[in-house]
């Protein structure tokens, strides 16, 4: 079964940064397309970041620059260092594999 367990949100000052982590389990995320996406409040979801099985990266312009993907394929996590946040940055964040996603994990930017 394929489950991902995203972590490592909280409040952070503008300015701050966290890093994301998502556990994945049930598949070997070296050889799948990963995802960063999130959702403010009262918003749709917007997608954050991509993150190839060949190690191709991409991100959404809102973010370049601050965010970066990465992926420890021994211990089969995806991160996502965000760097220089923003009170726009406020939203849940989700890991998701094709339409498969976590729970999410709640960052607030906030001083």
């Amino acid at each position: 079964e394929v489950q991902l367990v995203e972590s490592g949100g909280g409040l952070v000052q503008p300015g701050g940064s966290l890093r994301l982590s998502c556990a994945a389990s049930g598949f070997l995320l070296s050889s799948a397309d990963m995802r960063w996406a999130r959702q403010a409040p009262g918003k749709g979801l917007e997608w954050v970041s991509l993150i190839t099985g060949g190690g191709s990266t991409n991100y959404a312009d809102s973010v370049k620059g601050r965010f970066t993907i990465s992926r420890d394929n021994v211990k089969n996590t995806l991160y996502l260092q965000m760097n220089s946040l923003k009170p726009e940055d406020t939203a849940v964040y989700y890991c998701a594999r094709a339409n498969i996603r976590g729970q999410g994990t709640q960052v607030t930017v906030s001083s």
